[in-house]
């Protein structure tokens, strides 16, 4: 016996035994498993009881395992009753035959009766080596993350998913569909809503309890199953149970063939070494619009942290890292966009020789300066086409994230100004969230207005799609009314007409992303397109030196593809 049988307690008392068994009567109450372990309870019905004598049983539902029952298999039946988990001991069919269409077993009428007091809220973690993949779907959105789950109970379950799918996915759905994939292809759905989060800055990923709702009676008996065996596998692993056990068929076997191996775990081929360095920063944004959501601050500390690892990069390989901004497919396009404002603000700030300080509070104010728009519905943002109403709304993001800056007391003021309270302003009066115009603008608030618009407008966005950086080019030169040209004009002559992380035609049709550019802006290094919206999607074909200097200069820049 293991430890786990050990914590069962006998019942002998016939008047209680029979008691006990009347539970089991009821429709949908009583399950059968078969003596293997992992064995799965089925469905069975309880179709007589004849104290001291024999018990009937209905196995039509599962009709399969008569033969099984035939040859002298042993089983158990199962069942919930006095808030505990119920069931007889070792039993044997003595025959089995039909009867009106019905599969019928008698057996003998069990002797004794266990019954173990079920722990509502005991979770059974799994060890380093069991995987369980678990599938997290929003039904109303149509969006689904994979993740790892972490333990489970009756009542809930820890899941560990990549902060970038957590951002994504839980912005509004009170209530997710959660679907558990076992290594034996043994699976379980349920529906379940998040009850508590707890973010993992240094590994990017997040831990989110879930409380499982509409539970039915089979759901419970599954749920009961599960965990006992996750209980036990961890048990044999750890090699703390009484008497050696041997594994759990739920561990065994392959991956499901049909959804391959359910986990986070998938390894992510980043585009470029930049790419892979540049991910730890936005693993942070993740978090920290988890914790806005969650009614947090801006993490001063993790901001100068990130800012500093930026200035770090840039001082590395500039190029590089503005190419890496371009290349991240997996994170939101919240992330990917304040990433962006704040490589391309923190480049352009060096080139026209500001403070290493100054340099350092615009990189991160350009992380978070959009972060606001994580407390706002997701339909909202999702908008093509905005009412007055709707657009008053949407202006509320400046003020959601100005208040959650207040204990980043290293940031100037003037920076958070500038790059975050009036980064939306027009020179005509006519942006938001306050109507200011020309006169009480500041310079570093018409450069950051350019850099923002610039990146907003290269991205595919919600019912719009991406401009070429040619076309972004000539649209802010023809709004003076809007844009400082002055600014305008300089990040032309910084960026270059053909920018890096830009999509470029040459001649006969080739296209290729830009990478590096020479001291006169021309392409010196481009990784040629296969179509994708994102240039770390494609192969890694480059062109440079003499196969490049064949092609000429580029003819046009394009859009990235929608």
């Amino acid at each position: 016996m293991t430890s786990q049988d050990d914590a069962f307690s006998r019942v002998e008392h016939p008047p209680e035994i029979q008691d006990l068994l009347e539970h089991l009567t009821q429709p949908g109450a009583a399950s059968l498993a078969l003596d293997k372990t992992g064995g799965e309870p089925m469905p069975v019905v309880v179709f007589e009881a004849n104290p001291g004598e024999s018990l009937l049983l209905d196995i039509s539902a599962i009709r399969h395992i008569a033969a099984d029952l035939r040859r002298g298999a042993g089983f158990r039946l199962m069942g919930l009753a006095r808030g505990g988990v119920l069931r007889t001991p070792l039993l044997s069919a003595d025959m089995c035959f039909e009867r009106d269409d019905r599969m019928l077993c008698r057996c003998d009428y069990p002797p004794e009766m266990e019954i173990l007091q079920r722990r509502d809220t005991f979770r059974a973690e799994l060890r380093l080596g069991m995987e369980v993949g678990v599938v997290l779907r929003d039904r109303d959105s149509g969006l689904s993350a994979q993740g790892d789950l972490r333990d489970l109970s009756l009542q809930g379950c820890l899941v560990e998913l990549s902060a970038s799918a957590m951002t994504a996915l839980m912005s509004n759905a009170a209530v997710f569909e959660l679907e558990l994939f076992f290594p034996n292809g043994t699976r379980f759905l349920v529906r379940g809503s998040p009850r508590h989060q707890k973010a993992d800055a240094q590994r990017g990923l997040v831990k989110v309890g879930f409380l499982f709702a509409e539970r039915s009676a089979e759901d419970d008996r599954r749920l009961w199953f599960m965990v006992r065996e996750i209980e036990r596998e961890a048990a044999r692993m750890a090699g703390t149970a009484r008497t050696p056990l041997a594994p759990s068929q739920l561990f065994q076997g392959s991956k499901n063939e049909e959804h391959g191996t359910v986990s986070r775990r998938q390894t992510h081929d980043y585009a470029t070494a930049m790419t892979r360095r540049l991910a730890p920063t936005a693993a942070y944004l993740d978090n920290q619009i988890l914790a806005l959501r969650q009614g947090g601050m801006v993490d001063a500390v993790q901001l100068s942290r990130h800012a500093d690892r930026l200035l770090a990069l840039q001082d590395e390989d500039r190029e590089a890292l503005l190419f890496a901004v371009q290349c991240l497919d997996k994170e939101t396009l919240l992330v990917r966009h304040s990433l962006g404002v704040s490589a391309h603000l923190l480049d352009f700030a060096r080139s026209e020789k500001m403070p290493h300080e100054l340099c350092k509070a615009l990189a991160a104010a350009g992380l978070v300066h959009d972060l606001g728009k994580a407390l706002l519905p997701r339909d909202l943002l999702e908008m093509q086409f905005l009412n007055a109403s709707q657009y008053r709304w949407l202006q509320g993001h400046v003020a959601l994230i100005t208040q959650r800056l207040e204990s980043c007391r290293w940031l100037a003021a003037s920076v958070v100004e500038a790059v975050v309270r009036d980064v939306n302003e027009r020179l005509d009066g006519h942006g938001y969230p306050h109507g200011r115009g020309a006169d009480e603008l500041p310079e570093l608030a018409r450069l950051a207005s350019v850099v923002d618009v610039s990146d907003v407008m290269a991205r595919v966005r919600p019912g719009r799609r991406p401009w070429s950086a040619e076309a972004i080019h000539d649209h802010l030169h023809g709004a003076p009314h809007q844009f400082d040209r002055r600014w305008v004009d300089r990040h032309r002559a910084h960026f270059g007409r053909w920018p890096v992380g830009s999509l470029v035609r040459y001649q006969g049709g080739l296209l290729a992303w830009v990478r590096r550019l020479d001291d006169q802006g021309m392409p010196v290094q481009v990784q040629i397109s296969r179509g994708s919206a994102f240039p770390g999607a494609d192969p890694q074909q480059l062109l440079e030196g003499g196969a490049l200097e064949r092609l000429g200069e580029p003819v046009s820049s394009l859009p990235a593809p929608g």
